[in-house]
């Protein structure tokens, strides 16, 4: 008999205390499934707000980690190093888990999976629709990583890191939305400012990139030499596509020479469609932002891709 997957569920906070309890709640009603829920966790990275009060109401079934504030990075790649389960489901402490996603989650977990994505719904602050369609996910919250594989590519300073995994030919992506992903002021990311979502994501696969050639002096057992090495030249290129972008959104069109050529040479070195590449010239050319911004702030996974795929 096959033993059911053990599931970690950790919940990242600063300063998030009034969005907490839904995110709590959400991962102890989770529907049964094909798999254990093998502990929830808080980590409450030095909040001064109220998370300290709501963790003490859940203090009997979850397991709260409280310390100062050490920052988004250190907190997810903690994520990994304090739980012991099989796999672990990442949650932004203002978003929510779907009553179905650990369910849904483990019947896609087979043989040599190692990276499960799924799309999401985003909403407001006061949790109401703002796209009426589901999104495509990537971020913390449309996760579910396998641990052992993840603790390799730690420390982390952003989820992508794990999209590593996928890349390597270890993921799944759901297209089913089982998480609720919450925009609203107090978002990590800035996604409202033209260039500076864009420039932190290329600063974050510029350091993937850097770690996956390192990594293949000694390749996990998720991946070859060759492959990191691949991979690497795939993140430097999505690092300057992000660049692009970039430099299209804040209108400074006479910087992108530099990036394109970088992304066309790691688009070249990967062995990747020139797909991406194409639209960033077209959008470099045109001054038309692949991912304009919006009112929503959504949009910053599915232009994660814009740089990547086909």
């Amino acid at each position: 008999m096959t033993t059911p997957p053990r599931i970690s569920c950790v919940i990242l906070c600063h300063n998030y205390g009034r969005y907490l309890d839904r995110a709590i709640a959400s991962c102890l009603d989770q529907e049964p499934g094909g798999y254990a829920l093998h502990e929830i966790v808080v980590i409450d990275d030095g909040s001064t707000d109220e998370t300290e009060e709501v963790c003490r109401r859940y203090r009997d079934r979850v397991r709260i980690v409280r310390r100062d504030c050490q920052g988004f990075g250190r907190t997810l790649t903690d994520a990994f190093l304090l739980t012991d389960g099989d796999w672990v489901a990442p949650l932004d402490a203002d978003d929510w888990f779907h009553p179905a996603k650990l369910r849904i989650c483990a019947e896609a977990i087979t043989d040599g999976r190692l990276f499960i994505e799924h799309w999401e719904n985003v909403v407001d602050a006061d949790g109401c629709l703002l796209i009426a369609d589901p999104h495509p996910g990537g971020n913390t919250s449309t996760l579910l990583v396998q641990r052992e594989a993840a603790l390799a590519l730690l420390p982390v300073t952003n989820e992508i890191f794990f999209h590593a995994l996928r890349e390597a030919g270890h993921g799944r992506v759901l297209p089913q939305p089982l998480v609720h992903y919450r925009v609203h002021a107090h978002n990590m990311t800035d996604r409202r400012t033209p260039g500076v979502s864009q420039h932190y994501r290329a600063d974050v696969c510029t350091a993937l990139a850097h770690r996956l050639r390192t990594m293949a002096a000694e390749p996990p057992a998720w991946a070859t030499a060759t492959a990191l090495r691949r991979m690497s030249h795939r993140f430097h290129a999505q690092a300057a596509g992000h660049r692009v972008e970039a430099h299209v959104q804040t209108g400074d069109r006479h910087a992108c020479p530099h990036p394109l050529a970088a992304m066309l040479v790691g688009t070249i070195r990967s062995c990747s469609p020139p797909g991406p590449w194409l639209r960033a010239f077209a959008s470099a050319v045109t001054g038309r932002p692949q991912a304009p911004l919006s009112n929503s702030g959504a949009g910053d996974t599915e232009s994660d891709r814009s740089n990547t795929r086909a």
